[in-house]
Parts: structure tokens; C-alpha cells; sequence
């Protein structure tokens, strides 16, 4: 019996509605923080699983050799480009892929809507499972210290958060922390203004507008050998 808090077809339904014309936009604002930030840490040949793929904004524009998107939603195979291979599954089950078989687990936004921390526990071990030794995991998530009551405006929000206590787990589970940001990209993409692309590749380039906007942890860790 899968341990996931919402089922597909909840899954569906909630994202539909909070997301509902704001599509167009997240893909466009992926576009750049990729070309502008993360492409740097994805080499070109890398073989690249997006955990909690959701829509596929990052996995479809990111540049590498091989693709993954694994995500409960049934609206990912929808979204996901003809060379995006979707896993269909709890992500705190077994994945449905080889030892060693990645280069790269991103995950934006994802890790708070697990139903606990065993149920992240698991998913890292999954994470580190499959990656090489050496292989990247890159994730981004809202930190509970800058948004302690906007945190749970959000029905299937479940585990508290900060870079460090991710960073912490990820060391717990067999990871060295590369990179461990506090406050890196504002809170959501759900709701608020919607501003112009190049307002994010001008934000990009000014760490010290994340120490004021920032809301949102980034944490790179390699899996140990």
C-alpha cells in the first residue's frame, strides 16, 4: 500500500487548480534559471531524474544526455517531452531504476509535501541508491525560518524545513554538502505578480537581493563514494 498522502487523482486536482494559468509563465521563468544558474551544475551527457517532476518545467528545458521525471501526478506524462521517461510512483517505494544509474536528482518544491520524515528518509536513500558515486543531488524548497506562517497556506505541506536540517538528513545519508544556502529564490510561483524573465536573470546575479527576497533554501550535496 503506497504511504503517499494524496492520491493521483488528488494529486491532479489541486495542482490543476493552483496552478490554473500560470503554466506558460513557471516555463518560461525555468528557462532561465536554468540558461542563468543550474545548467552550470549539469553537464551535458548527465543522466537527470527530476523528483516530484510535476509539471516538467525544469526536466524538459534542462540540457543533458537522459531524462527522468518521477512524480504521482497524472498530469506528468502529459506534460513531460517525448524524451522524458516518467516514473509513475511513491518516491519513498523502491524506483524503478538501476544502482548507480544517475548523474543528477533535482528537486524543486517537493520535499515538504511528503507525509513525514521517514518518508524523506527513504526517498534519500532511493536518491543515493541510484546516483554514481559523486553524482549530485540539487534541492530547492521553502525554509520554514523565512516563512514560518505562509508555510502552511498550503494544504499538502507536511514537513518543516531549513537548509539546514535538509543538510543535516543529507549527511546522515551518506552525502557531502557542496552547497548550502539559507535564502536563495522568493517563496512561490503559485501566486503573486507574474515578472518579466529578465527580472529573474537580473535577481540571479545579485546574491545580496537573496539575502531580502529570498524565502527558499538551495542545498547541493555529491553522494560519497
Amino acid at each position: 500500500m503506497s504511504n503517499a498522502p494524496h492520491s493521483s487523482q488528488e494529486l491532479q486536482r489541486m495542482y490543476e487548480a493552483r496552478f490554473r494559468g500560470r503554466l506558460e509563465y513557471r516555463d518560461r521563468v525555468w528557462l532561465v534559471l536554468l540558461r542563468d544558474y543550474f545548467q552550470q551544475f549539469i553537464d551535458r551527457g548527465s543522466v537527470v531524474l527530476d523528483l516530484g517532476a510535476g509539471y516538467c518545467e525544469f526536466i524538459n528545458n534542462v540540457q543533458c544526455g537522459k531524462k527522468y521525471a518521477l512524480d504521482l501526478n497524472s498530469d506528468t506524462k502529459q506534460k513531460a517531452h517525448a524524451d522524458v521517461e516518467v516514473l509513475s510512483q511513491d518516491c519513498a517505494e523502491p524506483w524503478k531504476l538501476e544502482d548507480g544509474s544517475l548523474d543528477i536528482v533535482f528537486t524543486s518544491n517537493f520535499f515538504e509535501h511528503l507525509p513525514d520524515k521517514p518518508a524523506l528518509a527513504r526517498t534519500l536513500q532511493e536518491a543515493k541508491r541510484c546516483l554514481k558515486p559523486g553524482g549530485r543531488l540539487i534541492a530547492m524548497g521553502p525554509n520554514i525560518k523565512y516563512v514560518p506562517g505562509a508555510y502552511w497556506d498550503f494544504w499538502d505541506h507536511h514537513i518543516p524545513l531549513t537548509e539546514l536540517s535538509l543538510a543535516e538528513t543529507l549527511s546522515h545519508s551518506g552525502f557531502s554538502i557542496e552547497k548550502c544556502i539559507a535564502q536563495f529564490l522568493p517563496f512561490t510561483m503559485a501566486s503573486g505578480p507574474h515578472y518579466p524573465p529578465f527580472f529573474v536573470s537580473v535577481y540571479l546575479r545579485l546574491p545580496f537581493a537573496w539575502r531580502i527576497l529570498g524565502k527558499q533554501f538551495l542545498v547541493i550535496a555529491r553522494k560519497l563514494a
